[in-house]
């Protein structure tokens, strides 16, 4: 089986998500997800669209502001890929901002190709300094 991608504008369901979390409200965005989906995000393993927002709000709520950037965003149908760079300012003001890039496949849910079944991504290096 051969998958092509095309590059396209992001959809508003994943722009949505990351607002979400950039304002951190955690709200409507997450919706895009299955209520089974799966996140893997470096080691962690969340199951379910609520473990997954209230996993990613306790992860924000450590001590910094996130804003995503979108890079390049690629769709093959049921897989799609983003790259791009998180601005992540420390709420202690002496810490500097830093900028990881970040890149994240969603795997679409077999029978609901408007939900994301599992998201697999990576962000880093994630230090500040």
């Amino acid at each position: 089986m051969q998958v092509v991608f095309t590059r396209k504008e992001p959809p508003q369901w994943l722009l949505d998500m990351w607002k979400e979390i950039d304002d951190k409200t955690f709200g409507k965005g997450f919706d895009c997800f299955a209520d089974d989906a799966v996140c893997n995000l470096g080691v962690a393993d969340w199951r379910g669209r609520e473990a997954i927002r209230a996993n990613l709000k306790a992860f924000i709520d450590t001590g910094f502001t996130a804003l995503h950037h979108v890079t390049e965003y690629w769709d093959a149908g049921s897989l799609k890929v983003f790259r791009g760079v998180v601005d992540m300012t420390p709420d202690d003001r002496s810490m500097k901002t830093v900028h990881p890039t970040m890149t994240h496949f969603f795997y679409m849910d077999e029978r609901d190709d408007t939900k994301v079944r599992h998201w697999v991504g990576a962000v880093g290096p994630v230090a500040f300094g």
